[in-house]
């Protein structure tokens, strides 16, 4: 169990990312592919619909015992909340209301953000575009773990506790690695949502308030919807740094595991993405695939070749234009 992997470092490249010429080309074979662009009628009925069901659920738990609190915490609120996550992943690609109403998604993506309690949504809208357009950049995307991370969860103990503890590093991280002056928007996310909080704890006590929080930070973490953190990018195979999954879970979490057909084509919802894999078949059957975010997990905890350094990562050679 205290084996050390074996990686020192990063897996560094020094070609461009994949996905800007595999577009190109699937768009010259399929123009049609460019129809499935734009909104999702769907998408802000099912979020409303979610955050409904996630405030219903705060008024049931608020006279439970403590351990069935807990239980449905983690069995219930924690599978709401980490989809929800996705959806704000959804909007913060426009899905919601289009690109022609860019200020609309921003808005509509604090309200999504209001059952999880940490205000995330707007920091995350200026990050994940940057994960985008400059995949593994140096200093850039903020989705690759830190050096220390690197070094220091280089044990399968190790990797277990940093699976864990995946929302405190990815709330961290950027900070640590691509730092950004703080928006009015953000500004506005956070008031929001601490007033949403200190509402929720006066209206019905503690109760709903750990249910939230701890919902967040355990479907975040070691739960099977999290293996898709590790499944998206993890260099499992030498040489390839994005991986589909095509699993169950993609009704949890808005076809998320078709992760090459999302880098693809990020202005194409998650509803449609199975129709992109279904177009141009013969770009992404042979790509390498997952079967099991669970099992994702397991591996990359087990196997001892596999660590937070497993990861591409290359030096920019362009001009960095950041959100």
């Amino acid at each position: 169990m205290g084996n050390r992997v074996a990686r020192e470092d990063y897996e560094w490249v020094y070609t461009d990312q994949p996905h800007a010429d595999r577009r190109k080309e699937i768009l010259a074979k399929y123009p049609e592919i460019k129809l499935l662009m734009g909104p999702d009628p769907r998408l802000k009925w099912i979020v409303c619909l979610m955050v409904a069901i996630q405030f219903l659920a705060f008024y049931l738990v608020k006279d439970l015992d403590w351990k069935w609190v807990l239980f449905w915490t983690y069995a219930f609120g924690s599978c709401i909340n980490h989809s929800m996550t996705l959806a704000i992943h959804e909007i913060s690609h426009n899905t919601a209301f289009g690109n022609s109403k860019a200020i609309w998604n921003r808005y509509f993506a604090m309200f999504a953000n209001l059952p999880i309690g940490l205000p995330y949504s707007a920091s995350f809208k200026r990050y994940h575009l940057d994960h985008h357009r400059y995949l593994g950049g140096d200093g850039v995307d903020v989705d690759i773990p830190t050096e220390f991370e690197g070094w220091f969860f280089c044990t399968r103990v190790r990797k277990f506790i940093w699976i864990v503890l995946q929302p405190l590093f990815y709330a961290i991280r950027p900070l640590c690695i691509n730092p950004k002056p703080v928006t009015q928007l953000e500004l506005t996310n956070v008031a929001l949502q601490l007033t949403f909080d200190i509402l929720l704890y006066w209206l019905w006590g503690a109760k709903p308030v750990v249910y939230m929080m701890a919902g967040s930070m355990l479907g975040m973490g070691l739960h099977p919807i999290s293996g898709h953190f590790i499944a998206e990018h993890y260099m499992f195979l030498k040489g390839h740094e994005t991986y589909s999954y095509y699993g169950s879970l993609n009704l949890l979490t808005f076809n998320v595991g078709y992760h090459n057909e999302h880098h693809d084509f990020p202005s194409i919802p998650g509803c449609r993405l199975p129709m992109v894999k279904k177009i141009a078949a013969e770009y992404y059957e042979d790509l390498p695939q997952y079967t099991s975010w669970v099992k994702v997990l397991y591996d990359f905890i087990m196997d001892d070749t596999l660590s937070p350094y497993s990861r591409v990562k290359r030096k920019l050679k362009e001009d960095v234009k950041q959100e």
